[in-house]
């Protein structure tokens, strides 16, 4: 069984628009970024702002006003001033991202 068969939900690959708040430091931030992938159990998008592993973030979808509570769970290198930060839903929220036709691992109880 592959690596890409063990996840909980299929990653789709999609650019949502998605403003992402939290703490940097001592100080909050908020930061108008997109996705590169999404899944029901969180997303891979780009990040300008430092943020830490395990640290909490607000997700916040402008397309429904959804908005998912998550954390950090993994953190790229900086590639021209972004990056890449996958971040994981405290629950799944297949309907955050308002897709037509999700996968069918978003709704299986996978």
């Amino acid at each position: 069984m592959t690596f890409a068969a063990q996840r909980r939900s299929e990653r789709v690959l999609l650019d949502i628009p998605v403003v992402v708040r939290g703490q940097s430091g001592d100080r909050s931030f908020q930061e108008e970024t997109f996705t590169v992938t999404v899944s029901a159990h969180g997303a891979l998008l780009m990040l300008q702002t430092s943020v830490a592993l395990g640290q909490r973030l607000i997700v916040l979808n402008p397309k429904n006003w959804g908005e998912q509570e998550a954390r950090v769970a993994y953190k790229g290198t900086v590639y021209a001033g972004l990056a890449q930060v996958a971040i994981e839903f405290a629950r799944p929220a297949p309907e955050f991202w308002q897709m037509d036709s999700p996968p069918a691992s978003w709704t299986s109880g996978k």
